[in-house]
């Protein structure tokens, strides 16, 4: 079970069914919410000292207000350098084009791409891929 999982996501309605798939899977003891990118890179580079307050996974929407996934990505990169202990990081979307999916898998630093709606096998499954990763370090 993940310690923390972080999901940054503008759209109310799908984090809260998120939240219920989550919780319903047990794959995670916390959920920290964003509403944009901005936000959570806030979070994390308060928090960028303590792994304790870090998650392991991030479920990272492309389309948000402020800060979008993509810019997020960027600026992850930067900070990347100062994170105690490494974040898995899958992006959401509900887009379908596949210039999106690639962007993200060359990016460096996405592990998978979900189509939304999410739904809990592969849900646990990109869960268990990041248990095992953090198992092997």
């Amino acid at each position: 079970m993940l310690e923390i999982l972080c999901v940054i996501d503008d759209d109310k309605i799908f984090t809260y069914l998120l939240k219920r798939i989550i919780e319903k899977a047990k794959i995670t003891r916390e959920i920290i919410f964003f509403e944009n990118g901005r936000d959570a890179l806030d979070y994390l580079s308060r928090n960028r000292e303590d792994a304790l307050k870090l998650p392991q996974l991030i479920l990272l929407d492309i389309n948000m207000p402020i800060l979008d996934g993509w810019q997020f990505l960027n600026e992850y990169e930067k900070l990347k350098p100062e994170v105690p202990r490494p974040i898995s990081i899958c992006m959401m979307s509900s887009s379908t084009d596949l210039e999106d999916y690639d962007r993200a898998m060359s990016s460096g630093n996405v592990m998978d791409y979900l189509q939304k709606p999410v739904h809990t096998p592969l849900l646990k499954e990109v869960t268990d891929r990041v248990l095992s990763f953090l198992g092997s370090k």
